[in-house]
């Protein structure tokens, strides 16, 4: 069973940055592909950034892109989500998945493990 924690959220100003990470246990971390997704009040979860299992491809919403990263580090079994120019429209729970694909997918069914989220919340 593989196992997905994250960490990093909280309250940051419009402008602010934050780091998400996901530790991941139980398999292989290296693997998998790993995906960020959030979800707002109200609405549905969208994609947010995805990364092959060796880190070499990664893929973005067009909401995002330019402002987070994702990265991971296959020595610790964790994936970051560096997210920067924060704006309120970032506000969301942020969740991590996993699956065994050799490459990210921005489709939620695709991915097999989930975390349990953290709360992003930006002010303005």
């Amino acid at each position: 069973q593989v196992q997905l924690v994250e960490s990093g959220g909280g309250l940051v100003q419009a402008g602010g940055s934050l780091r998400l990470s996901c530790a991941v246990s139980g398999r292989t971390f290296s693997n998998y592909a790993m995906g960020w997704f959030r979800q707002a009040p109200g609405k549905e979860r969208e994609f947010v950034a995805s990364t092959s299992w060796t880190g070499g491809n990664t893929n973005y919403a067009d909401a995002v892109k330019g402002r987070f990263t994702i990265s991971r580090d296959n020595a610790k079994n964790t994936v970051y989500l560096q997210l920067n120019v924060l704006s309120p429209e970032d506000t969301a729970v942020y969740f991590c998945a996993a699956d065994r694909i050799a490459y990210g997918s921005p489709w939620a069914y695709e991915y097999k493990y989930w975390g349990q989220g953290t709360l992003v919340t930006v002010s303005s």
